[in-house]
């Protein structure tokens, strides 16, 4: 079996590791926040769509993208983890705040669709949600979420605001537990390395199948990957044309979720008003608890969140490439293209690939 090679050890964090380690966490500088709303303010145009804004258009300073760039740095190279605290909060509206998390986005990669509609920038916030429907998303519950990764390379989620209580974000690593794994149960750890079946919810585009075959640890040049989403393996069990899992493979995911959820590998943290978390799929697990919201609709939770196909990407496993469309280092790849993938969505795609100097 492959091994995780020795410049991936940074990923296998321990919760407390990461507690002790401040070097992933990214205070914005002194102005920083006022100049990236002064660049959103003078950008903004009433109705114009988001996908016709450009990188241009926001010209942040040289400091400010200096700090971001470590950020994506840490994500990509680094822990698979980075925190930016500092984004503008107080007087911003969360019309310029979602203007402002797809401004970062532009500086730093290739945005990625998230579901049926097609959308590139989703809010996070209860909206009736059925979590465990065979259409159900998350992102769109106040339900407690098991631990999963999302479709595209990184994934961005900046605060507006936070819920009266619960809504704690939790993260573990799922490089070490691979290698929990693979010291406790080996003969488990086969199991995930070979393919299971996952629902794409009712999402996906003209030509795609109802379900995608992929293996949840898997391998490239020697490093390691992880794909994982419960929710989505439970769906697709219950499809009439999905064969019956294995004990064995039963066992496995099982395990795995128990892994993940040890208080050592577990770190929790409340994303504050103006936060920004950026996760590297690949090598981090997420999650997160039940919340209940403020009454007043301009005060319940609210997250944006960003699916982004960054440059210098590394290449992914071949065995992804169903999921991936393209598993080439440095392409546009990932995403649900969803039902109205039109020609407004691969305008964008085509000139922010070549903004950014990737493949498409």
């Amino acid at each position: 079996m492959p091994t995780t090679p020795p410049d991936q050890h940074l990923t296998e964090w321990s919760a407390e590791e990461l507690a002790q380690d401040p070097t992933w966490i990214y205070p914005m500088p002194d102005g920083a926040g006022q100049q990236l709303l002064d660049c959103v303010r003078a950008a903004y145009q009433p109705g114009k769509p988001l996908l016709d804004y450009q990188k241009s258009d926001f010209p942040f300073l040289h400091a400010t993208l200096a700090v971001l760039s470590g950020a994506f740095e840490q994500v990509r190279e680094g822990r698979g983890i980075a925190l930016v605290k500092g984004l503008p909060r107080e007087g911003v509206s969360a019309q310029e705040f979602e203007l402002l998390t797809w401004a970062i986005g532009l500086h730093f990669g290739v945005a990625r669709p998230q579901s049926k509609a097609s959308q590139y920038l989703s809010e996070v916030m209860n909206k009736g949600t059925d979590y465990r429907s065979a259409t159900g998303r998350g992102y769109s519950s106040n339900a407690e979420l098991d631990f999963h990764t999302d479709g595209a390379d990184v994934v961005a989620l900046t605060c507006y605001n936070q819920a009266i209580s619960g809504g704690e974000s939790i993260c573990s690593s799922s490089s070490l537990a691979f290698k929990i794994m693979s010291e406790e149960r080996p003969d488990l750890v086969e199991e995930l390395c070979r393919p299971y079946p996952f629902s794409r919810q009712g999402e996906e585009a003209p030509g795609e199948a109802a379900f995608i075959h992929g293996p949840i640890f898997a391998f490239r040049n020697g490093r390691f990957f992880c794909r994982w989403v419960r929710n989505r393996l439970e769906s697709a069990r219950k499809m009439e044309q999905v064969p019956e899992l294995s004990k064995r493979q039963l066992e496995a995911v099982d395990y795995l979720d128990e892994v993940v959820r040890r208080e050592t590998l577990m770190y929790r943290m409340y994303l504050e008003p103006g936060d920004m978390q950026l996760l590297n799929t690949h090598v981090t697990l997420h999650s997160r608890t039940q919340f209940i919201d403020a009454e007043e609709m301009d005060k319940r939770r609210l997250l944006y969140r960003l699916w982004i196909a960054p440059p210098n990407s590394p290449p992914l496993p071949e065995t992804w490439r169903d999921f991936y469309k393209n598993v080439e280092g440095g392409a546009v790849r990932g995403g649900i293209l969803g039902q109205h993938y039109d020609e407004q969505c691969q305008r964008f795609d085509a000139r922010q690939a070549s903004v950014m100097g990737m493949t498409l």
